[in-house]
């Protein structure tokens, strides 16, 4: 299970069970990305498919040069457990 990043259609998805799961993101200035939405399939929930497609945007975000807002909220929760990605963050998560 390989994810895949769409660029013309703004999302990382990964074909799972039961559908399509997605994180879609907008394009903002400079090269900013906005990680506005994560979506699995009800099958499919549970299997850590969220967190799969997170760690992608992140990676690719990072061997990018991109920077991230995170107006998600499985992204924010994610990003709780794994601070270690925050240093890509154009603005830090309100609470943080």
């Amino acid at each position: 299970m390989d994810v895949q990043h769409d660029q013309n259609g703004h999302r990382f998805f990964l074909e799972v069970t039961g559908g399509t799961a997605e994180l879609s993101y907008r394009p903002l200035a400079g090269g900013t990305l906005e990680l506005v939405h994560t979506g699995v399939p009800e099958a499919a929930a549970g299997q850590g498919i969220g967190g799969k497609l997170a760690k992608a945007a992140f990676s690719w975000a990072r061997q990018n040069g991109v920077k991230l807002v995170v107006t998600c909220p499985f992204v924010r929760k994610w990003l709780e457990r794994h601070p270690d990605e925050q240093d890509l963050l154009s603005v830090p998560p309100s609470g943080s």
